[in-house]
């Protein structure tokens, strides 16, 4: 995507009216700024629609949506939101009136993006913990996957079944051989045809296929000075820590006492689409309420 196209949205959309609030803009996007660097080219894109069932800060039932692009390349497969995915192949500017809903949804959704086969052999994990962004690099291990004979038509595909325990939790995924590759969304994958649908077995997790299409677009590793690197099992402990705290929902940010500190070693912005003003720390949006943290990884 061309950055400076974005910057330029983003002028026009926030209606900054003093240079002081332009430049602090220009430096917050700057400084989160993700150097690309194309890895593969995939012959397959798909989208799938992904659901998890929480509760609000209210303790009321709420389900979160976002879409998940899941780019297929000869050797590396990229899991990660759907609007970056347009953002790059479309140059959509999600800071938009129309478009800062999907990108406001989307922060409820705690989904990380996943390169399975980068570097050969491994796995490799980015995430953001406000302020700060994480990258995780482990060995690739292969999922333990139990074929059923059950048979599912899902999005007209005749599906076979499997289930497998990742991470602490059980999954039940469908699968159609006819799609030859043994790719899926976030982490799921390594069975005999492209996985179509998946949810936990508690039913709070779930994944759809959405479409398909044989598109050959860059596969880009995105790195910036300011990601932080730690080992998968670090990762996980900070989530739960942070995201599961029984004060996260009302407030996001509870974990970050003095907020003039975080101002000053942080690039912050503020800004307004619509009737929503909204903040962004190092590139990521910042919500003023959250919803239930159901983590993806238990263990």
């Amino acid at each position: 995507m061309n950055k400076y196209f974005l910057i330029v949205c983003l002028a026009i959309c926030l209606d900054i009216h003093a240079q002081d609030d332009y430049d602090s803009m220009i430096a917050a996007m700057e400084a989160a700024k993700l150097q690309q660097d194309s890895i593969d080219m995939s012959r397959l894109v798909v989208v799938y629609g992904y659901e998890c069932r929480t509760q609000d800060a209210d303790g009321q039932a709420v389900v979160d949506r976002m879409k998940v692009a899941v780019q297929i390349g000869n050797h590396v497969t990229r899991s990660y939101p759907y609007r970056k995915f347009r953002e790059d192949a479309d140059a959509v500017d999600y800071l938009s009136p129309n478009n800062y809903p999907v990108l406001k949804a989307e922060s409820y959704c705690f989904m990380p993006e996943v390169w399975t086969g980068y570097p050969e052999g491994k796995q490799t994990v980015r995430d953001h913990i406000m302020p700060n962004h994480y990258e995780t690099c482990q060995a690739l291990q292969p999922i333990r996957w139990t074929l059923k004979e059950d048979t599912v038509t899902v999005g007209g595909y005749l599906c076979q079944t499997a289930t497998c325990e990742l991470y602490g939790r059980k999954w039940l995924a469908c699968y159609a051989d006819d799609i030859p590759t043994t790719a899926g969304p976030w982490k799921l994958g390594g069975l005999p045809g492209l996985i179509v649908a998946a949810q936990t077995a508690d039913g709070i997790h779930r994944f759809r296929l959405v479409s398909v299409q044989r598109i050959a677009t860059p596969i880009y590793y995105e790195h910036n000075a300011i990601t932080i690197k730690l080992s998968e099992e670090k990762l996980i402990k900070r989530r739960q820590k942070i995201f599961g705290n029984k004060h996260y929902p009302k407030c996001p940010t509870y974990y970050i006492p003095d907020r003039q500190s975080l101002n000053n070693s942080a690039d912050v912005t503020f800004g307004q689409v619509g009737d929503d003003s909204f903040c962004i720390i190092n590139g990521v949006l910042e919500n003023h309420d959250a919803h239930v943290y159901q983590p993806l990884e238990i263990k």
